[in-house]
């Protein structure tokens, strides 16, 4: 009989072998070798101290969204918010910046921290409160609050905030040195980064060794018997939910500031509904999830140098990351169904 490691072990192998095979088919149906192209996508992505810090760059916002989605997941709320999340956490941290550009580095770049992060719990918190006092479906709200979010940067960036030294090209002004997120390992590698592996340690352990994480597993399989426990589901929601938030918002004004030294119109390439795949590809672990995001920021890293080095179209990184979701879901889900069958 297979042991639940077991099963683990061959669906990882299994969604590898799809996830090499269809991606193989792919390149050779657009007239490129696969195994050269593999080859230098693992290059481009981990080959050297360059390709490694531009992979950690992608994996920072990726894995601080993820997190976003892993914590409600732990009260039984689906949350694909990240995106939403990140943008009005940027906002709430430039609106600092903007509105203070001159003060010192110690009071500064603390306030723009802070206020990103404090958006972040906001924007995922007003949702949490839909869902616990109106029993607003926290999936759908979410999802729409998404795009207000990404709305009201664009308003910002082409209107009131606008740079007027900037071209016409919509963003704000360049970030002043006081406000920019301090870099780690002498690159564009950023304190973001071991914020949220610190954040994924200590989540793990507070949903797995303390009373709050009873309190979650109570709430989310009977809600009825967590109250008898003296549980109460509305203030966890807004725990929950506040916290995740502010981890994706701290990853938007991290991304601004650190990354695009100032706020922009499209300040993300997707990372919340990534982060979101993460976190489902983790099975809503903590821990897992940090590895899985480095992967993935690999993946979008080799991307854009494929893109630039050896002329391959953006989208083909695109297609690949998809391919690797896939397969890497698929052999999740047939795994569990075996587990279920042997447990």
């Amino acid at each position: 009989m297979m042991t639940l490691g077991n099963i683990r072990i061959v669906a990882i192998i299994g969604g590898s072998a799809a996830f090499l095979i269809s991606a193989s088919i792919f390149l050779a149906a657009i007239g490129r070798p696969p195994l050269t192209t593999l080859s230098q996508m693992v290059l481009y992505a981990f080959g050297d101290s360059y390709s490694l810090s531009e992979s950690l760059v992608k994996a920072t916002p990726i894995l601080l969204c993820a997190l976003a989605v892993i914590l409600p997941a732990r009260l039984g709320l689906i949350t694909v918010g990240g995106e939403g999340q990140l943008y009005f956490g940027a906002l709430t941290g430039t609106a600092i910046v903007v509105g203070f550009p001159a003060a010192p580095m110690l009071v500064l770049l603390p306030a723009m921290i802070l206020a990103g992060a404090a958006g972040g719990a906001a924007w995922s918190g007003f949702a949490g409160l839909l869902r616990a006092r109106c029993n607003v479906n926290e999936t759908i709200s979410t999802l729409l609050m998404n795009y207000i979010a990404v709305l009201l940067v664009n308003y910002l960036t082409y209107g009131a905030w606008k740079d007027p030294a900037s071209l016409g090209w919509p963003a704000t002004m360049m970030f002043p040195p006081a406000a920019i997120v301090p870099s780690v390992f002498g690159s564009r590698v950023h304190a973001g980064l071991i914020v949220g592996i610190v954040a994924a340690i200590l989540l793990h352990i507070a949903v797995t060794h303390t009373r709050w994480g009873i309190a979650l597993r109570v709430l989310a399989g009977n809600r009825k018997v967590a109250a008898m426990a003296g549980f109460d589901f509305v203030k966890q929601t807004l725990m929950v939910m506040a916290i995740g938030g502010a981890l994706a918002g701290f990853a938007g004004i991290c991304e601004t500031s650190a990354i695009q030294g100032r706020l922009q119109a499209g300040i993300s390439v997707g990372y919340g509904l990534t982060g979101f795949l993460v976190a489902w590809l983790s099975g809503q672990n903590f821990l897992r999830a940090v590895p899985i995001a480095i992967l993935i920021g690999g993946l979008i890293a080799a991307g854009d140098a494929l893109q630039l080095y050896s002329k391959i179209p953006s989208a083909s990184a695109t297609i690949l990351q998809g391919l690797l979701f896939i397969a890497a879901l698929a052999a999740s889900g047939l795994a569990g169904r075996r587990a279920v069958r042997h447990g």
